[in-house]
């Protein structure tokens, strides 16, 4: 690997990859520096003339998921330094970065990650196919022999694989089909939240680096949506520079290149990333320089702003007026001919999809209510509670359940692939990743909002009746809430994605008759107001103008049609809850802390007390599946039975790892004997199961009483939960419901040696009761 680098990547060549990204970084920030005055006009404006919009209605969430784990499990990563196989413990933190460990040993101990990978700009592959079409369709200019040993050898067919136009291909692999599946589903969370763009709450850096970006790649004749706008700011402008030095380098490079296709491919793959590497160092210090000299102007700026923001504002108008009346009829000429005809095509295919994906999500939030509702009256009651509760903050975060409404979004793909080539847009995959983000939001909102209102009707500590009643009130409540919300977001979505497909077409066809003229209407504009009133800015404006009205009315008239669930505009519940809006402002609730001091008062309770003091969390629950650190521990059928009794004996000394293969010769070799192991303790009925844990102690929950339960609870809560399941959900979801013996999310709570003997006395075997979620 080092060969390859120090023999492409001479001193020369090194000099010339610095002298290009110095001069490219050069005209970005002077894009950037321009925009940031303007920017933090903007902001001031807005703060003084902002009426508000729509008021939401649902809760927001302040510090979600704030110090958790969302996930944590073993896979086998592919190392280039040595080329082998490697079984590594993943641990995805709550900010989505990817952390990797030599074993969860170390992970418990508190040892440093082995690495982290950010996820942003990644795609996420699972099959081999996949990854070469990406690979020949980016490198058109690598010619060799084609290789008939495969380009990676992989230890199981169940791959999943990270990549990247410019950065690391990650390599990793599983022994089943569906933990492949919900792998997939993990890093999909991970990509779709560092793409998710800059945080907003940045008034000004956050629009002026977005503008720069923007014009920059306008200059250069590259309009519309850009995929690679992921990240944050560093990456973001390294993607900018990668973009046009790599084909440079390529033309350079490529015909240097020796090997086999396949030897090649991976030369440039390496080549590739230590060039980013180099790039992203360089961007690094230069933003930051940058940065640092804008916010000392920025006190400067304000005290410019402030005191003449009417007059610069009357002066922006009347240059904005002058411009109109030169470039408004050929933009409307332009709307009509070319973009009138479509907006409603374009809409149509927008909405089925989004529709679709926000129902998805209120069956999601009605099934889980009401399945805490029937535990509740099915087993202990208030007691579990808070259990459940902890369980549902994260459903908007889980990888597996929330994949129903996601897959809804991916319908978008195809729809707007027919108007992809007609509009010139990147890729579809923008609207679809930012359709997935509302998706979970709005989901979090309404767990939240929830949550706050059960809290505070609990305050009574009403009975177990009492309960039921309670939560399905506050259910219906907020859904009502809900409905609203994805009204509101759902309309703001539409214009946003008709806007960013609709006006990058627009730019690019009036730009070749205007930009000559432009420069003209500078002399307009006050040498003091200069730095605040733009003439590039001011075009798009008009330009916006003239298509806002068309898209306007499409998406007014398409809120009446019952099919899209949509409020008219003329619907307002604009603080019509003021007393839910003073709850906003109440930190997150800890349930399994709020059950526990109740608990407390009750001396019946503390056996249970004591056996929900510690868990294990495990997001996903598997059935029958080996995991990778199985294979290594277990060699061979004695040794499976050995592990066996261990595990039955309910000793809770941790494993010791086993030093994990290395070839793919071996790998195989083992996964052969791993499914001997399945069947052996299938044979033993052994139901314990892990996400990835290097061991656990046995589990010996309660024993539920038999079915006859049901008949014997209070009648005004067996009609509660009836009503319950009769109001939303079709016969088939109240199946679905009723049949949910193996949750997709499970939790095992460490019990006490003295629960395991009195188990032991009754005879009974311990079971795991299925819970929808692990806090």
């Amino acid at each position: 690997m080092g060969d390859v680098i120090s023999t492409h990547l001479d001193e020369n060549r090194r000099l010339f990859i610095s002298e290009r990204t110095g001069k490219i970084l050069d005209e970005f920030f002077q894009f950037y520096e321009e925009q940031y005055p303007l920017a933090l006009f903007n902001k001031i404006r807005y703060e003084v003339e902002d009426n508000g919009g729509p008021q939401p209605q649902l809760l927001q969430r302040k510090t979600p998921l704030k110090d958790k784990i969302i996930f944590s499990g073993n896979l086998y990563q592919y190392l280039e330094v040595n080329r082998r196989w490697k079984n590594r413990y993943f641990v995805i933190r709550d900010d989505y970065s990817v952390a990797y460990y030599d074993g969860k040993v170390n992970f418990d101990r508190g040892a440093s990650p082995k690495g982290l990978i950010n996820s942003a700009g990644y795609k996420v592959l699972n099959t081999m196919d996949q990854y070469l079409e990406l690979i020949n369709s980016s490198m058109l200019g690598i010619k060799g022999k084609a290789s008939s040993s495969p380009f990676l050898k992989l230890p199981t067919e169940y791959c999943t694989i990270l990549w990247h136009p410019y950065g690391h291909h990650h390599y990793f692999c599983v022994i089943s089909e569906k933990e492949q599946q919900k792998w997939h589903a993990v890093f999909q969370d991970c990509v779709r939240h560092l793409n998710n763009g800059l945080p907003e709450d940045c008034k000004v850096e956050t629009p002026a680096f977005s503008d720069a970006v923007r014009l920059y790649r306008q200059s250069k004749d590259q309009y519309g949506t850009w995929e690679m706008l992921c990240g944050n700011q560093i990456q973001i402008t390294t993607n900018l520079v990668m973009e046009e030095l790599l084909p440079e380098l390529a033309a350079m490079i490529y015909p240097k290149l020796k090997g086999k296709l396949h030897d090649r491919q991976k030369d440039w793959i390496l080549i590739t990333e230590a060039v980013q590497k180099m790039v992203q160092v360089q961007t690094k210090v230069r933003y930051e320089a940058v940065l640092q000299k804008c916010e000392a102007a920025r006190s400067g700026l304000e005290s410019r702003i402030r005191p003449d923001l009417d007059q610069i504002i009357s002066s922006k108008e009347h240059v904005a007026n002058k411009l109109r009346v030169f470039v408004m009829p050929k933009a409307e000429a332009c709307v009509r001919n070319k973009v009138q005809p479509c907006i409603s095509s374009i809409l149509d295919a927008l909405m089925g999809p989004t529709s679709g994906g926000f129902s998805e999500v209120r069956d999601l939030f009605f099934k889980e209510i009401v399945e805490i509702n029937k535990n509740i009256l099915n087993e202990e009651g208030k007691q579990k509670l808070g259990e459940y509760m902890e369980k549902l903050s994260l459903l908007p975060y889980h990888p597996v359940k929330m994949q129903s409404c996601y897959k809804q979004l991916e319908q978008l793909q195809p729809q707007l692939k027919e108007l992809q080539q007609r509009f010139e847009f990147s890729s579809p995959a923008v609207f679809v990743q930012r359709g997935q983000i509302l998706l979970r939001e709005i989901l979090d909102n309404a767990v939240y909002t929830f949550e706050q209102l059960l809290h505070q009707s609990l305050g009574n500590s009403p009975e177990k009746g009492q309960v039921c009643q309670t939560i399905q009130r506050i259910q219906e409540r907020v859904l009502k809430k809900y409905d609203y919300d994805s009204s509101t977001v759902r309309k703001k979505f539409f214009r946003e994605a008709l806007l960013q497909i609709t006006i990058p077409y627009l730019l690019k066809n009036l730009s070749a008759s205007v930009n000559t003229a432009l420069p003209k209407f500078q002399e307009f504009i006050f040498e003091d107001f200069s730095k605040f009133i733009l003439v590039d800015n001011i075009f798009e404006e008009v330009v916006l103008q003239s298509v806002a009205k068309d898209i306007m009315l499409a998406v007014k008239e398409a809120a009446v049609q019952r099919k899209h669930n949509l409020f008219r505009d003329s619907i307002v519940m604009s603080g019509s809850d003021p007393n839910l809006l003073l709850l906003g402002e109440v930190q997150n609730i800890n349930w399994n802390n709020e059950m526990a001091n109740e608990e407390s008062s009750n001396p019946a309770s503390g056996s249970e007390k004591r056996r929900r003091m510690k868990q294990v969390m495990s997001m996903i629950q598997d059935d029958g599946i080996l995991r990778p650190y199985e294979v290594d521990m277990v060699t061979d059928v004695k040794q499976i039975a050995e592990v066996e009794e261990v595990g039955s004996s309910g000793s809770s000394e941790p494993c010791s790892p086993v030093k994990s293969p290395d070839s793919v010769k071996e790998i195989r070799d083992l996964l052969t004997i791993g499914k001997i192991e399945t069947t052996v303790a299938n044979t033993a009925e052994d139901t314990s199961m892990t996400n990835g844990m290097v061991c656990q102690d046995e589990i010996v929950p309660e024993s539920n009483p038999s079915g006859e339960t049901q008949n014997e609870l209070p009648q005004n809560c067996q009609e509660s939960v009836q009503s319950s399941l009769e109001c939303d959900l079709s016969p088939s979801a109240a199946e679905h419901i009723e049949n949910r013996t193996s949750s997709s999310v499970i939790a095992f709570n460490e019990v006490s040696d003295e629960s395991n003997q009195e188990k032991a006395k009754e005879g009974s075997r311990p079971e795991t009761s299925p819970i929808s979620f692990a806090p």
